[in-house]
């Protein structure tokens, strides 16, 4: 079971996926450089995802720890699509497609792209 992760410790998680494993100074670094959070607040989201068990803490040495991602993003956008698919609409991927290509603006490539996955998927 994925844990559920809010919005602020996705972005946690996008480092650890991006860097493989990071200690909490690295992790703070780059989000300073994009957020407005304390160093504080950040440590806090590291710390709710190491309870979640969606990023574990390996000690590297005596003064540090240093996090990897126990959740892939593949497990995590799966997660999230099935999610998706069930609140917004109720489950019907025929549906979620319909709205999509009716709201997109599709070219011809992205339509002959679309068919040929679909197309590709249904042979398996």
């Amino acid at each position: 079971m994925i844990p559920k992760i809010s919005e602020a410790e996705l972005e946690v998680m996008k480092i650890l996926w991006e860097r493989g494993t990071a200690t909490s100074t690295q992790i703070i670094d780059v989000l300073l450089k994009t957020t407005d959070w304390k160093p504080k607040t950040i440590q806090t989201l590291i710390t709710r995802l190491v309870s979640k068990a969606a990023v574990a803490a390996d000690k590297t040495n005596p003064k540090m720890f240093l996090y990897r991602a126990e959740v892939s993003r593949e497990q995590y956008m799966a997660a999230e699509n099935q999610s998706f698919l069930r609140r917004v609409y109720d489950n019907s991927m025929k549906m979620m497609l319909a709205t999509f290509v009716r709201e997109q603006k599709l070219t011809d490539e992205d339509f002959a792209d679309l068919q040929a996955l679909l197309k590709s998927e249904k042979k398996i």
